[in-house]
């Protein structure tokens, strides 16, 4: 079965970087749509970065400039460079994926495959 899991999230001081990265198992992660989606308890989720079958990538305003989504096909896996983290960034970061096209890439119900999560903290 499809499986995504996350890693790099921790703890971080305003202005420093991190990457995570979700691992892909029974996907193919390049052939296919994924996303970034981050959410804090109490709030809804909220997409920050988008990368479809072709490489064409889609940011949130707010990460605009900061983040870079990207994919290596021969780990499948996919990535989230972040740099110049600030306080509002806080929050778990969740990478989601489903085949193409996606009509609305930071459209929840879009996405079949789920991860756990990770977690990053910007103080």
């Amino acid at each position: 079965h499809v499986q995504l899991v996350e890693s790099g999230g921790g703890s971080v001081q305003a202005g420093g970087s991190l990457r995570l990265a979700c691992v892909a198992s029974e996907f193919t992660v390049s052939t296919d749509c994924m996303a970034w989606f981050r959410q804090v308890p109490g709030r809804e989720r909220e997409g920050v970065a988008g990368i479809d079958s072709d490489g064409t990538t889609e940011y949130a305003d707010s990460v605009k400039g900061r983040f870079t989504i990207l994919k290596d096909n021969a780990k499948n896996t996919l990535y989230l460079q972040m740099t110049n983290l600030r306080p509002d960034d806080t929050s778990m970061y969740i990478c989601a994926a489903n085949e193409c096209p996606v009509v609305g890439t930071f459209a929840t119900w879009e996405y079949n495959f789920w991860g756990q999560g990770t977690q990053v903290t910007v103080s």
